[in-house]
């Protein structure tokens, strides 16, 4: 692991994601530093690259805050924590399923981004973790539905 800057070690970056950012992460398995969390209070939204880029976009112009967002260079991927706001309705996860976008929801495991990923790429942070805050899963979607275009798509509401 010597080339893990000094200070960034998976044990403090684990640290850092627990006590600031409210991330329950774990590192696992502790010889090859991997950090991973349990979906319980933080769910994801996981999508193709191009559309979480999108999604990123349509988020700015909108002025909202985006959370912490992942990137997975090798899958392509991009991650949003948010919060666990989406309703478990099967037409929602059909919709998803058809946009190649996969909910992480309570059970899953999410990995976030360790320092010994730095080389081998497998996870970057596009936006960190600075504190508690994540998005609504229902801003997020409806940010995903208007990059597909207007109509296309219902939003989601709560309540």
């Amino acid at each position: 692991m010597d080339h893990i800057p000094f200070g960034d070690t998976p044990l403090t970056r684990c640290h850092f994601y627990r006590r600031v950012c409210d991330l329950p992460a774990v590192i696992d398995p502790p010889h090859m530093g991997r950090i991973v969390m349990p979906a319980t209070h933080v769910w994801a939204l996981m999508m193709p690259a191009h559309l979480g880029q999108a999604v990123k976009i349509e988020m700015q112009s909108q002025e909202t805050d985006l959370g912490p967002i992942l990137s997975h260079p090798r899958s392509i991927r991009w991650t949003y924590l948010i919060r666990p706001d989406l309703p478990d309705e099967d037409s929602l996860f059909a919709e998803l399923f058809r946009l190649n976008v996969s909910v992480v929801r309570e059970g899953g495991t999410i990995a976030l981004p360790s320092p010994t990923d730095q080389r081998v790429e497998f996870r970057r942070w596009v936006e960190p973790p600075r504190c508690m805050y994540r998005p609504s899963g229902a801003l997020v979607l409806n940010a995903i539905r208007a990059c597909l275009g207007p109509g296309k798509h219902r939003a989601v509401t709560h309540g």
